[in-house]
């Protein structure tokens, strides 16, 4: 055997020239029948578009689009789509794939942003970013076409080497989230196809009918042409200038407000709900930053974060259409209306209040709401953000982290929020002693995208001195006999249906609704406006999903203070002594390296609530008082009373929320439940949820260790929650007697295997497809406005 340096090293240098060399042939062999690859040969004249869409009229838009959306699009949608294809749209397919990953938690060193519709437009901008084709750039031929494109070879290896004939994926299939990636580029493909024959696509997914394929492979054959976003109609134009004049007039108070309208709202979908048609998905717009004003043709300011210096003197605020298929992991719609542009009316422009100068954009001061928005009346923006608060803090579930097992083990795997009355807290004093915190209340994100996690230490103690502060703030200001009681509690003026979420995580992605869902959960937190401030600009404004390992890191580190204070603002309400208790049994074999850090560097708040107590389960009691409190604001969207199946059906549904324990840690985060009913109505779906538990969740590392297995319980909630769905079931409402029997009897892995052979659609059934669209059909139909395309890179394979 050889095993001197100098071996291996001439043998891996021989390894990648012979690699190399079988690449640099294909390149010559599709350059002598296709000639060379540009950018620029995918370009077409208008009259040859023209005549295109005249022989083969709304082909991509009535025949091969509803194919992509459907068995394309539901894996390549997110950051974390393979190879950053991105199939949502023209311009990501366009665009083409990467080899390097987006999440990539162990890098020293930010990774350049390659953001769709921000930081490139032209496909030789994203060739020259290290982008390649999935489309032929090479003579525009039907052979060429097929040849030399690798989004046609994909098909057509899925077509000569389809899914083995068995319910379970073998060795030749990795479907974990952290797989590796394969990222052939057509010169490669050759090599890729010999050594891995079954990764066609749709990768360990049936593949498509043979109706399905004709159509996509004519549409390549044509040249993949696909047209450009429709013109918007008189009334969106219309609503559209309308908005941009609002948000771009001249006052330095609305260019201040504007700003942070903007900052609040860049990753939502906005949608003017006064002209939009029942039941049909509506014209969505983002907000963005242009250094053109309304009327010219938007220039985008490609900051890495939405208050990054935009270089220029004048940012203006404007709409782009939407134009990508929507998918529920990234949609955030926001509706615009006369009631909300009142509101915004009230507490921007006609509230008393005057903007000096305008703020910098260093990061000492943009990362740092409390003070870059200082001027703005405190009462106005946390009324802002109350509006529509399930947005608020769907901003960092549903914003750009498509992955975050890390950033998400910071909190519980399902809590309920409830939030301070901005009336309660717009006091003098209150504001005063936030005033005095601005500096203890300074952000990572002024790190930026390449930080040092060392720098928790300093932020660690800055939030030691803020809480300590906070608390003897609190203690000082109820010593006048005052009490916090139940008033002090938004109640949603009394019509506003965000008072109270319910936050669900799903290990390494997670889920936000309006309303108390479930049983009472084993912690709760109350928000008043610096935490939601703050939440916001750590984990949405602030986070950089293209940042170093130091930056996730400290971003991870400090949302553990923003969970305790939440939680702390909670456990007032509650009698002194059973705090402490109460405490300490969410932070069961906790580590030292926060417990430690709190305990003796932070005064506890000792004051006794002004809730009246009867029973020895405070805590159960609180919860009830919170409940009837905002009982009228409570939607009813995922009860289960809300479905139509018969009333008995709908008590045997019930009963699943029986399970726990060990029967609860074997099902999956997300099974998706379709149930036929015995009459000719349309299926009804619904989601069971596992709440795993954790005897803490303060440790960084080693989840599994801090796993709380008897506790498990699950959640069932009528309608689609989540977007990553583990598993399918399909029941037939007669048979959803024995489905309840044999999920309540699970104790091992065999009985969750004997459930899925008789109820599972798993990723291999022959009918997967022709499920999935039923399935898709039943949501968008009841969920037009926040519907959008699940993602199935978290199917199982078991």
């Amino acid at each position: 055997m050889h095993s001197s340096p100098s071996f291996w090293i001439k043998a891996c240098a021989l390894t990648f020239v012979i690699a190399s060399g079988c690449a640099t042939i294909a390149s010559i062999s599709l350059d002598d029948k296709f000639g060379t690859a540009t950018a620029t040969n995918r370009d077409v004249s208008t009259a040859t578009e023209a005549s295109f869409h005249t022989q083969y009229p709304d082909f991509y838009i009535e025949e091969a689009k509803p194919i992509i959306e459907s068995r394309c699009v539901v894996c390549h949608a997110c950051y974390d789509a393979p190879c950053q294809l991105k199939m949502t749209s023209k311009e990501g397919i366009e665009r083409g794939a990467n080899k390097q990953k987006v999440y990539e938690g162990t890098r020293l060193l930010a990774a350049t942003p390659n953001r769709l519709f921000i930081d490139a437009f032209e496909s030789q901008q994203w060739r020259d970013r290290g982008f390649f084709p999935v489309l032929n750039e090479r003579e525009q031929t039907p052979t060429a076409n097929t040849q030399a494109a690798v989004l046609a070879r994909m098909l057509k290896l899925k077509k000569q080497h389809p899914l083995p004939d068995d319910s379970l994926l073998d060795e030749r299939f990795d479907v974990s989230v952290g797989r590796d990636q394969q990222c052939p580029t057509i010169e490669e493909f050759d090599q890729y196809a010999s050594e891995q024959p079954f990764a066609g696509m749709p990768y360990a997914l049936p593949g498509l009918t043979q109706s399905e394929d004709k159509t996509l492979m004519t549409w390549l054959e044509k040249g993949a042409k696909m047209p450009s976003a429709r013109k918007l109609s008189n009334l969106e134009r219309t609503a559209v200038n309308a908005l941009e004049r609002f948000l771009n007039d001249d006052s330095l108070n609305m260019q201040l407000s504007a700003r942070y309208i903007y900052e609040h709202l860049f990753s939502t979908h906005l949608y003017f709900s006064e002209i939009t048609e029942n039941n049909v998905q509506p014209q969505f717009f983002k907000l963005l930053r242009s250094s053109t004003p309304p009327g010219e043709a938007i220039k985008v300011i490609a900051g890495r974060r939405p208050y990054d210096d935009p270089g220029v003197q004048r940012v203006y605020y404007r709409l782009q259409a939407v134009t990508a298929t929507i998918v529920n992991k990234t949609h955030q719609p926001y509706a615009i209306n006369k009631n909300l542009m009142e509101k915004w009316d009230k507490w921007f422009v006609s509230a008393n209040y005057k903007v000096a100068n305008l703020p910098s954009y260093t990061p000492e001061v943009a990362a740092n709401p409390l003070i870059a928005f200082e001027q703005l009346p405190e009462n106005s923006r946390y009324r802002f953000m109350l509006e529509r608060a399930e947005n608020t803090i769907m901003g960092y579930i549903k914003g750009p982290v498509c992955r975050g097992q890390v950033a998400l083990n910071v909190i519980n795997d399902r809590f309920w929020v409830f939030f301070i009355d901005p009336d309660f807290a717009d006091n003098p004093k209150l504001k005063a002693f936030y005033a005095s915190q601005k500096q203890n209340l300074r952000m990572p994100a002024q790190e930026e995208s390449t930080a040092l996690a060392s720098d928790w230490i300093k932020y660690a103690e800055r939030q030691g001195d803020y809480l300590r502060a906070r608390n003897q703030f609190l203690n000082d200001s109820f010593d006048n006999g005052e009490h916090l009681k139940l008033d002090a509690i938004w109640d949603g003026d009394k019509q506003n249906t965000n008072a109270s979420l319910t936050v669900f995580r799903h290990f390494d992605n997670a889920t936000v609704v309006k309303g108390l869902i479930g049983t009472p959960p084993k912690t709760a937190w109350v928000i008043d406006y610096v935490l939601l401030e703050r939440i916001h600009y750590l984990l949405v404004a602030g986070f950089d999903v293209y940042g170093n390992y130091g930056h996730q890191l400290l971003t991870r580190l400090y949302m553990d203070f923003l969970r305790l204070e939440g939680e702390s603002n909670f456990l007032a309400f509650l009698p002194p002594d059973y705090r402490v208790k109460e405490q300490q049994s969410w932070y069961q074999n906790a580590g030292t390296e926060l417990t430690e850090y709190f305990e003796g560097r932070v005064d506890p708040f000792t004051h006794a609530s002004g809730m009246q107590f009867s029973t020895l389960e405070p805590k159960q009691e609180l919860y009830e008082m919170f409940q009837g409190h905002l009982n009228d604001v409570q939607p009813k969207r995922y009860q289960l009373h809300t479905s139509e199946l018969r009333e008995n059906s709908v008590s045997l549904l019930n009963q699943l929320n029986r399970i726990k324990g060990k029967g609860a840690s074997i099902l999956p985060e997300l099974t998706m439940i379709m149930v036929e009913p015995n009459s000719n109505q349309s299926p009804e779906i619904f989601t069971l949820i596992r709440n795993s538990a954790h005897y803490n969740v303060s440790s960084l590392f080693n989840e599994d260790d801090n796993r709380d297995i008897e506790n498990d319980t699950v959640t069932l909630v009528h309608g689609i929650v989540g977007s990553y769905p583990d598993a399918f079931w399909r029941v037939k409402e007669s048979e959803l007697a024995t489905l309840v029997v044999s999920a309540e009897n699970i104790r091992s892995e065999l009985d969750y295997t004997r459930l899925m052979n008789k109820y599972g659609v798993r990723r291999t059934a022959s009918d997967f497809w022709t499920f999935s669209d039923r399935l898709h059909a039943a949501y968008l139909k009841h969920s037009p406005i926040d519907g959008g395309w699940l993602d199935y890179n978290r199917l199982e394979n078991r």
